[in-house]
């Protein structure tokens, strides 16, 4: 069982991961810096999503004594990212890519306190459905995914009506793998 020793700061916007923390049973403040969300060339998926969440930890070093959760999700097809949209038309390019499709979701996740850093990655296989572009355009109109790797949500229509099945954890397709983060608190 974990106790909660120390004060958690969770350094994201994302209502789903602040969501999830929550369910959890973790207590939590929201703290945000800005961080170049760039990365070396040549990355895997997975190691793009631990850079960059190392990335967002290492603004905390030092500086606090507090355990920082900081995470990145990334959406691969076939070896392309695809990360948020930047408007509607890449919005529903992306989604007509994952229709019909497999493709993966990789969070990276990274604990901080004083200057240790510990780090983790998740994988998810999600199989979605082919849509048409009335459902793509149906989707973006009412549910705005302009702030999700991929284009969708999981936890809305888009996973409830496209995606088949998924392989692998839940959580990590929300943005925070919380069975592993769980298991590396215990450990931290």
């Amino acid at each position: 069982m974990y106790h909660q020793k120390h004060n958690i700061i969770l350094a994201s916007k994302s209502p789903r991961r602040q969501e999830l923390l929550a369910l959890m049973g973790l207590k939590f403040e929201v703290v945000l810096k800005d961080v170049d969300e760039s990365f070396p060339e040549g990355l895997s998926p997975a190691e793009i999503a631990v850079y960059i969440s190392e990335q967002k930890a290492k603004a905390f070093l030092g500086k606090t004594d507090e355990i920082v959760i900081t995470s990145d999700t990334i959406v691969a097809l076939n070896g392309e990212i695809l990360g948020k949209p930047t408007d509607r038309a890449h919005a529903q390019q992306m989604l007509r890519k994952l229709s019909g499709t497999r493709h993966e979701v990789f969070t990276g996740v990274t604990l901080a306190k004083n200057n240790h850093l510990k780090s983790f990655y998740d994988v998810t296989a999600v199989f979605c459905r082919e849509v048409s572009d009335e459902e793509i355009d149906f989707y973006i109109d009412n549910f705005q995914p302009f702030d999700k790797a991929g284009s969708y949500g999981v936890q809305d229509w888009w996973g409830l009506v496209v995606v088949q099945k998924m392989i692998g954890s839940y959580t990590n397709v929300m943005g925070l793998p919380t069975e592993k983060l769980y298991e590396a608190l215990l450990d931290f």
